[in-house]
């Protein structure tokens, strides 16, 4: 691991669910991928193999599990601890990297594409599109900013806000990939070409805001 940087979830709140909890959650976001907004209780209980009773006193109800499916999906992109004392240009790229390439791997799945697509539909009928950016979009910016702003303080970047910095980094990274698979085309990237992606949108992010 590159000095200043330590792989962890801490940050990702995944505590509050428990190793059950997550295998249920896992169970839903197949279905999710298979009926889309059509998912029910009943099913999930199903699938899960657990019952109605139990997912209303874990998650409250149909649309609280649909949050704790977001959170859940989203607590699978790996954020590397920032090391203040220790931040380095190097610490700053593998970290853009590391980050770069579990979010561009999780965003690619097939269980975030249909996630993606049940908010865009549900979202003048219900909440759901809010919860998905607050714990999806503008939870992962909350993940990077303190890198990048660790950067910055150590005079290794250069930017206004980290807001526009993520912004800018985000773009790099996800570019038209994530719309176009919301609209049904087939883009299959193995792990080599998401790591490889994730490489060259952090090496031109640094080219951008390097001091």
């Amino acid at each position: 691991m590159t000095a200043g940087f330590i792989q962890s979830n801490s940050a990702l709140n995944i505590s509050r669910f428990t190793p059950r909890q997550g295998e249920v959650l896992d169970a839903a976001l197949g279905l999710l991928v298979k009926v889309g907004d059509k998912l029910t209780m009943n099913e999930v209980a199903k699938a899960a193999s657990c019952s109605k009773e139990t997912l209303y006193n874990w998650f409250g109800d149909r649309e609280g599990l649909l949050i704790s499916i977001v959170q859940w999906q989203a607590s699978k992109v790996v954020m590397p601890e920032v090391d203040f004392s220790r931040i380095d240009r190097v610490g700053v790229i593998r970290g853009l990297e590391i980050f770069g390439a579990n979010l561009l791997q999780v965003l690619t799945s097939d269980t975030s594409v249909a996630l993606n697509r049940v908010a865009i539909a549900r979202a003048v009928s219900s909440n759901l599109g809010s919860i998905v950016l607050e714990n999806g979009r503008f939870a992962m910016g909350k993940r990077l900013k303190p890198l990048l702003e660790a950067g910055r303080d150590a005079q290794l970047l250069s930017f206004d806000t980290s807001e526009a910095a993520y912004r800018c980094f985000f773009g790099l990274l996800v570019q038209d990939t994530q719309l176009r698979m919301l609209l049904g085309e087939g883009i299959n990237m193995s792990a080599e070409q998401i790591k490889a992606h994730a490489a060259w949108a952090s090496n031109q992010f640094m080219k951008l805001y390097s001091t």
